[in-house]
This record gives C-alpha cells, structure tokens and sequence, in this order.
C-alpha cells in the first residue's frame, strides 16, 4: 500500500468517498424506483447532471491521484 502524505491521503480519501456516492447515486438513477419516487422530470434530469458531473470529479481526481 503507498503511502501518501497528508494532503495526498485526503484526495484519495475524497476519491472513495466521492466513488461511494457516485455507486448509490447510479443504482438509484438505474432502479425502477428512480421515475417513481421522482416524479418531477427536471428534478431527474438535474440528478442525471449531477451522475455526470460526479464521473467526471471522480476522473479528475484519479488523474491527480496518478500524478503522486
């Protein structure tokens, strides 16, 4: 296992939490219940943003992590 320093440990750290959401976030937009329990479809649509830019944060922050 590497070991980061301090600043470094809270971006990896950030990238497992972020991933965690990210995970839930993906199965709930996938589920049956997604359009059920939203009924709103602008509100879906921002979630579905949200899943987007939540990927790409996810991606940045494993180009940074690599750079370590």
């Amino acid at each position: 296992m590497n070991e980061y320093a301090p600043h470094q440990q809270r971006v990896v750290d950030e990238k497992r939490e972020l991933d965690e959401k990210l995970q839930k976030l993906t199965a709930f937009i996938n589920s049956e219940k997604f359009a059920e329990i939203v009924k709103d479809e602008d509100e879906r649509g921002r979630l579905v943003c949200q899943e987007d830019v939540m990927k790409d944060y996810s991606a940045i922050l494993d180009e940074r992590i690599a750079a370590f």
